[in-house]
C-alpha cells in the first residue's frame, strides 16, 4: 500500500491481531457504540489503518459495525466495550475514540402547538414564478428529521435540471419513494442509529422539524399562505430557487452522533454547497472539538469548500449556553422579526392590555367575564405558590368556572400551556399568563383563549383587580401586527456566549447572522393516518424555533 512500508504494515497487522485476541476473551456486557475518528480521508495511511482495524476486530462481528466513514474523513462507529475503546485509542492513526453522543433538535415550546392544529385550506392565489437570484444551482443539505415532500414549499415548478455535479441519491423506504424527489428535493438519505426503531427507517418527516427548516432555508414561494387568516402572506425560503438534500439523522429520541458523522461523510461526497444543522449538544455538555461529531464533520466539510451553518442553541438567555462554536462553523442565533401575533386583553372600562399569543377561541369581544387571580382561586390542598402559577390540580373548580384566570410564572419554571390546561380543566373561560421571557414570542394555544403579558402589563391588571369589586375582562382574537418594534433583536431563548470550549475565539454577531426565530408559516401534514394520496389539503403550520435563514 502506497505510503506504508511492508515492515510497518506487518507491525500494524500484528498489533491488531494481538488486540483481537485480548478482547475476544473479555465479557461482552456493557457494550456501547463508540466513534473511532482517524482523520482525513485523503491520507492513504489513515484509510489503510482503518480497514485493518475493521477487518481484524470485526471479522466475526460484522453486525457490530454501525457506520464507516471514508469520503470526507476516515473512521467508523461500532459496538465496543469500554476496554476495547481504550485499546483502540492507542492504535496508530487514531485521533480520538468516544461514546456515540445523542444530540437534540433546537426547538422551543411552540412545538406543543402541533397537537392543537388541524387541516387548514390554503388561500388560492396566482402561481408564483421563481425570481432569478443566481441560486438555482446552489445545493443546501440539511441534517434533520426528514422531509414531507408533498408540501407546496417543495414544488419544482419552473426549476431547471438537477445540477450535473450532483452525485447524491434518493433512498426508498417506508412511505418514501424515489418519485418523491424532484428538481427541488434532489436528495434524500436516512441513517439507522443504533437504537432506532424500524418505524423511523425512512426519510419521511414524522416530527415536522426538518420540513420546517427545509422550507425556511429553501422553500419555493407559495402565495396567500396563512393559518386561519393569521400571518398571511407569501411563504418562501431564504433561497427559494436552491435545491434541497435531506439527510435524516434525527428521530423523536434525538440525533445520534454516529449518524450525524455519516451524513457529513455522504454530503461531502454528494456535492452539497451548504450544510445546515438546527441541532446540537446540550449546553451543559462541554464537549471538546475532537470528540464532537458536528465539529469533526464540519471541519472536513469546510476543507472541501462547503459552508457549514449551525444553530447556536435555545438555552438562553443565560451566559455560556452557546453550542456549535468551532471556529470553522457559522454559528447562528435566533432573532425576532417585525411581525407580531397579538391577543389583547380588554378590562372593564375598555382598558386594553397588549398580549402575545395565538388562539382561536370564540368568546365575546366585550369584557363580560369575571376575572380572578390564580391565588384567589386556590384549591384547599394547594399551596399559594402553585395556585399563582396555576399548576396542575392547584385551582378550585367552583372558583374558576366561567372566569378568566390570571396566572404568573413568578418562579421561572412554569409555562403558559400548563396554566391554560389547568384553567380549562376547571371550567375557566380563558387564561392570562404573566411571563417576561415568553412574552416576546407568540406561542399557540388552540381554541382556548390564552395570552401572555409581561410584568409591567400585569401590574395594570393587578391594580384593576384590587380596585374593583367585580373585575371583568375578555381576551380578543389573535391579530397580526406588522412593523413591530424593536426588530430584529436576539430572541430571549437564543443561547448566549461565551463558549466554554473556544473562549479565546470571539465570533462576530450581526443581525445578518441571526436566524428567523419567531413565528413562521410552513407546510406539513402531521397526521400519518391519512393516506399519502388523500385529496385533503395539507395544513399550514405556525411554529417558533431557531432557524437557519441566510
Amino acid at each position: 500500500m502506497k505510503g506504508l512500508s511492508f515492515f510497518s504494515s506487518m507491525v500494524l497487522f500484528l498489533l491488531c491481531i494481538s488486540f483481537m485476541t485480548e478482547t475476544e476473551a473479555g465479557l461482552r456486557n456493557g457494550d456501547g457504540v463508540y466513534i473511532v475518528y482517524m482523520g482525513s480521508a485523503s491520507s492513504a495511511a489513515n484509510a489503510y489503518r482503518a480497514q485493518i482495524l475493521i477487518n481484524t476486530m470485526f471479522k466475526r462481528r460484522a453486525n457490530d459495525i454501525v457506520h464507516t466513514y471514508k469520503h470526507g474523513f476516515t473512521g467508523f462507529a461500532a459496538r465496543l466495550t469500554a476496554e476495547e475503546a481504550k485499546v483502540i485509542a492507542k492504535k496508530p492513526g487514531v485521533v480520538s475514540v468516544f461514546p456515540d453522543p445523542n444530540y437534540q433538535l433546537h426547538t422551543t415550546h411552540s412545538w406543543d402547538f402541533l397537537k392543537y392544529q388541524t387541516a387548514v385550506k390554503i388561500d388560492s392565489g396566482p402561481p408564483s414564478s421563481p425570481a432569478s437570484d443566481g441560486s438555482y444551482d446552489t445545493i443546501i443539505g440539511l441534517l434533520d428529521t426528514g422531509i414531507w415532500p408533498e408540501s407546496e414549499s417543495f414544488t419544482d415548478k419552473d426549476m431547471g435540471p438537477v445540477p450535473s455535479r450532483w452525485k447524491g441519491t434518493c433512498m426508498e423506504a417506508k412511505d418514501f419513494n424515489s418519485s418523491n424527489c424532484n428538481r427541488k428535493i434532489i436528495g434524500a438519505r436516512f441513517y439507522k442509529s443504533p437504537e432506532d426503531d424500524s418505524e423511523y427507517f425512512t426519510t419521511r418527516d414524522v416530527i415536522g422539524h426538518g420540513t420546517h427548516t427545509s422550507s425556511t432555508a429553501a422553500g419555493s414561494a407559495v402565495e396567500n399562505a396563512s393559518y386561519y387568516g393569521v400571518a398571511s402572506g407569501t411563504a418562501k425560503g431564504g433561497s427559494p430557487n436552491a435545491r434541497i438534500a435531506m439527510y435524516k439523522v434525527c428521530n423523536p429520541g434525538g440525533c445520534a452522533g454516529s449518524s450525524i458523522l455519516a451524513a457529513f461523510d455522504d454530503a461531502i461526497a454528494d456535492g452539497v454547497d451548504v450544510l445546515s444543522l438546527s441541532l446540537g449538544a446540550p449546553s451543559y455538555a462541554r464537549i471538546e472539538l475532537n470528540t464532537d461529531p458536528i465539529a469533526i464533520g464540519a471541519f472536513h466539510a469546510v476543507e472541501q469548500g462547503i459552508l457549514v451553518v449551525c444553530s447556536a442553541g435555545n438555552d438562553g438567555p443565560s451566559d455560556g449556553t452557546v453550542v456549535n462554536t468551532a471556529p470553522w462553523i457559522m454559528t447562528v442565533a435566533a432573532n425576532t422579526i417585525d411581525r407580531d401575533l397579538e391577543s389583547d386583553v380588554v378590562l372593564g372600562g375598555n382598558k386594553v392590555i397588549k398580549g402575545e399569543g395565538i388562539h382561536f377561541g370564540n368568546v365575546s369581544k366585550s369584557p363580560v367575564y369575571p376575572l380572578i387571580h390564580g391565588k384567589s382561586a386556590k384549591s384547599a390542598d394547594a399551596s399559594e405558590g402553585s395556585a399563582r402559577t396555576c399548576d396542575y390540580g392547584s385551582l378550585d373548580q367552583e372558583k374558576v368556572k366561567g372566569k378568566i384566570v390570571l396566572c404568573e410564572n413568578f418562579d421561572g419554571s412554569s409555562y403558559a400551556s400548563s396554566a391554560r390546561d389547568e384553567v380549562k380543566s376547571k371550567g375557566g373561560i380563558g387564561c392570562i399568563f404573566v411571563d417576561d421571557k415568553t412574552r416576546a414570542v407568540a406561542s399557540g394555544y388552540g381554541t382556548f383563549p390564552t395570552t401572555v403579558i409581561d410584568s409591567k402589563e400585569a401590574a395594570e391588571i393587578f391594580s384593576y383587580i384590587n380596585s374593583t369589586k367585580d373585575p371583568v375582562a375578555t381576551i380578543l382574537p389573535t391579530v397580526t401586527v406588522e412593523k413591530f418594534t424593536p426588530a430584529p433583536s436576539v430572541a430571549y431563548f437564543s443561547s448566549r456566549g461565551p463558549s466554554s470550549i473556544t473562549r479565546s475565539i470571539l465570533k462576530e454577531w450581526r443581525y445578518s447572522l441571526h436566524g428567523q426565530g419567531r413565528t413562521q408559516v410552513f407546510h406539513w401534514k402531521a397526521s400519518r393516518l391519512l393516506s399519502l394520496t388523500s385529496s385533503q389539503e395539507l395544513p399550514w403550520r405556525l411554529l417558533t424555533l431557531q432557524l437557519l435563514h441566510l
